[in-house]
């Protein structure tokens, strides 16, 4: 199974059929008052160029409920776009965290980040691609 999702179509039907079954069977335990720490020590940035109420709750409780953390980087926060090369972002952030969350406009801006990330990249949102919302 790939590092990255970025779209549907680098995955086969089993490795989606394995995320969901894994999605529904960590849920269930959480519901049921399992504490699974299965992220615990782990890190997520989650950048993004275009703000989401949902994606950023739904990524920052599934951080906490597996025992992790989240960053919450705004178009504010970070220089992409103002100057700074997606390549130098994509290596100093991804040498500093365990995954990286993107939503942002382009599509392009993720695929190239996910090039020079040394850690999985997730596509949260792009103009061509929307996979985290169909897996929802």
């Amino acid at each position: 199974m790939p590092n990255n999702f970025i779209n549907f179509d680098q995955f086969s039907q089993n490795d989606l059929q394995g995320i969901i079954d894994r999605a529904i069977l960590l849920k269930k335990e959480h519901q049921s008052g399992l504490i699974n720490e299965t992220l615990k020590n782990k890190t997520l940035a989650m950048i993004f160029d275009k703000s989401s109420t949902r994606t950023r709750v739904s990524f920052e409780a599934g951080m906490t409920q597996l025992g992790g953390q989240s960053l919450f980087l705004s178009e504010k926060d970070i220089q992409l776009g103002r100057g700074e090369p997606i390549t130098d972002s994509a290596i100093v952030i991804s040498s500093m965290v365990d995954a990286i969350m993107l939503r942002m406009s382009s599509h392009e801006d993720i695929v190239e980040f996910s090039k020079h990330s040394s850690k999985p990249v997730i596509n949260a949102l792009s103009d061509e691609s929307h996979p985290c919302q169909i897996l929802a």
